[in-house]
C-alpha cells in the first residue's frame, strides 16, 4: 500500500492545472488543500491533449468520462498560407508514421473542467476551499496562505497553479522575462459540410496561425491569430459574415462553415520565469510558462510540470517543499520548458517577420520536415514525449550497428 504522507500540499488555482495537481498529489497519498473558486463563466475553448497527458488523466480516473465528447487527432498539417516570396510546402504529420493510432484528443474545456472538478469534489484526500488567497507568508519551514474568508492554511509545499499573473510567484520573489505580442486570438467552434477526417490544420499567415482542430461529428474548434484590432472586428461580425470569412481563410477545405454561438478574444503574450521554484513555492501551468497557441503545447507542458513535481515530492515526502527538492524540480523542468517556449516563440516571430532570412529559415525548416520522414518522425515523437525522439534515434542507430 502507498505510504501515507503527512506533509500538506497547498494548491492555489482551480483551472485545469490546479485540479489535475490536486488529484495527482491526493492519489499519491499527500493531504491536499485546494484554494480557489469553482468555474462560473462557461469556457468555449478546447484543449488538445497528447497521449502522455491522456495517460495521466486515465490514471486519475477522468478520461473515461470525457472521451465520448472528444475527437481524436490522427493527422496534423501545416499549410503556408502567407503571400510572401518564400513559401513552405505543406507538411503532414500522421500518427500512424510513428505507430500510434492518434496523437491525442481535442477536448472541450466545458467537458474537461467539470469532469476534473467533479472528481476533486468527491476525493476524500482533498479539502477544496472556494475562497481566494489574500496574502502569502513564505517561511523557512512552511508556506502560509491567508484567505479572504479569514482562515490561514499552512503547508510544506505551495503549488502555484494560479495563472500567468500568479500572486504566489510574485510572493516568492520570482521575476519573469515577459513581452506582449501585437496579436490576439479569436477562439470559436464551428460546424462544416465535409468530414474533417480527424485532421487538424494549422494555416500559417502573416499575422500568426489559423488553426482548425477536429471535434466530434462535422465540427471543429478554431484559434485564429490576428492583429488585436482585427480580432475585435471579426468578433463583432454577424454569424453569416464571420462564417464566410472563416471558410475563405481555410480555402473551403471543409465545405460550408457555420460558426456556433460564443466567441472569445485573448491577447497574446509570452512569459518565462527566471526560476520555477523558490521559498516553498513551485510553479506549474501558466504560472511557469506562457506562450502563443502554436503546436498544442500549453496544458500538455503543465501536466508534465505536475507529474515531475509529484515524482520529486514522493522522493522527499517528509518535506516536499524543502530547498533541495525545489532545486531538483527547477533543474528538471528547465530544459523542457525553455525548449518548448523558445521553439513556439521563434516560429511565431518568423511568421510576423517581413525579413527574407526569417522567411527562408522557416521555409527551409518546414521543407526539410516535409520531405525527410525520419526527421518528421523524430519531431512527432519529441512532440508527444520529450526525449522519446532521441531514444528512437538511438535505438535505430544501435540496430543499424548490430546489422553491420
Amino acid at each position: 500500500m502507498e505510504h501515507q504522507k503527512t506533509a500538506r500540499i497547498l494548491i492555489a488555482g482551480t483551472g485545469p492545472a490546479g485540479l489535475i495537481g490536486a488529484l495527482g498529489f491526493a492519489d499519491a497519498g499527500f493531504p491536499v488543500t485546494l484554494v480557489g473558486p469553482e468555474a462560473s463563466a462557461p469556457d468555449g475553448r478546447t484543449t488538445a491533449l497528447m497521449n502522455p497527458a491522456l495517460k495521466v488523466l486515465e490514471r486519475l480516473g477522468v478520461l473515461a468520462d470525457i472521451r465520448p465528447q472528444a475527437a481524436p487527432l490522427k493527422v496534423m498539417r501545416i499549410v503556408d498560407a502567407t503571400s510572401r516570396l518564400i513559401r513552405s510546402p505543406v507538411v503532414t504529420f500522421r500518427a500512424s508514421e510513428i505507430d500510434e493510432d492518434q496523437f491525442g484528443l481535442n477536448l472541450p474545456n466545458s467537458v474537461l473542467i467539470p469532469a476534473l472538478a467533479g472528481r476533486v469534489g468527491a476525493h476524500s484526500g482533498i479539502a477544496w476551499l472556494t475562497s481566494m488567497v489574500d496574502a502569502w507568508h513564505l517561511g523557512a519551514d512552511k508556506a502560509r496562505a491567508a484567505l479572504a474568508d479569514g482562515s490561514v492554511i499552512e503547508a510544506s509545499l505551495a503549488v502555484a497553479a494560479d495563472g500567468r499573473l500568479s500572486p504566489a510567484r510574485q510572493a516568492a520573489g520570482i521575476s519573469t522575462a515577459a513581452r506582449t505580442y501585437p496579436q490576439a486570438a479569436l477562439v470559436l467552434n464551428f460546424s462544416h459540410g465535409r468530414d474533417h477526417g480527424f485532421t487538424s490544420t494549422e494555416f500559417h499567415t502573416e499575422t500568426g496561425p489559423f488553426t482548425q482542430v477536429p471535434l466530434p461529428g462535422n465540427r471543429s474548434s478554431l484559434v485564429w491569430v490576428v492583429k488585436p484590432e482585427t480580432a475585435k472586428e471579426l468578433a463583432a461580425l454577424d454569424d453569416a459574415t464571420l462564417s464566410l470569412r472563416v471558410e475563405q481563410r481555410m480555402q473551403s477545405m471543409l465545405g460550408r462553415v457555420t460558426v456556433e454561438p460564443g466567441r472569445q478574444v485573448y491577447p497574446l503574450a509570452t512569459a518565462t520565469p527566471l526560476r520555477f521554484a523558490r521559498d516553498r513555492v513551485a510553479l506549474v501551468g501558466e504560472a511557469a510558462h506562457v506562450f502563443p497557441p502554436i503546436g498544442a503545447q500549453g496544458l500538455n507542458l503543465g501536466i508534465r510540470d505536475i507529474d515531475d513535481l509529484i515524482g520529486i515530492a514522493n522522493e522527499n515526502y517528509e518535506d516536499p517543499g524543502a530547498a533541495k527538492a525545489l532545486a531538483v524540480y527547477d533543474f528538471k523542468r528547465r530544459p523542457d520548458i525553455l525548449a518548448r517556449s523558445s521553439a513556439v516563440n521563434l516560429l511565431n516571430m518568423s511568421l510576423l517577420s517581413d525579413m527574407l532570412p526569417a522567411q527562408m529559415a522557416r521555409g527551409a525548416g518546414l521543407g526539410v520536415l516535409g520531405g525527410f520522414a525520419p526527421l518528421r518522425a523524430f519531431f512527432m515523437r519529441e512532440g508527444l514525449r520529450p526525449g522519446s525522439g532521441f531514444a528512437a534515434l538511438g535505438g535505430g542507430l544501435g540496430k543499424q550497428a548490430r546489422q553491420r
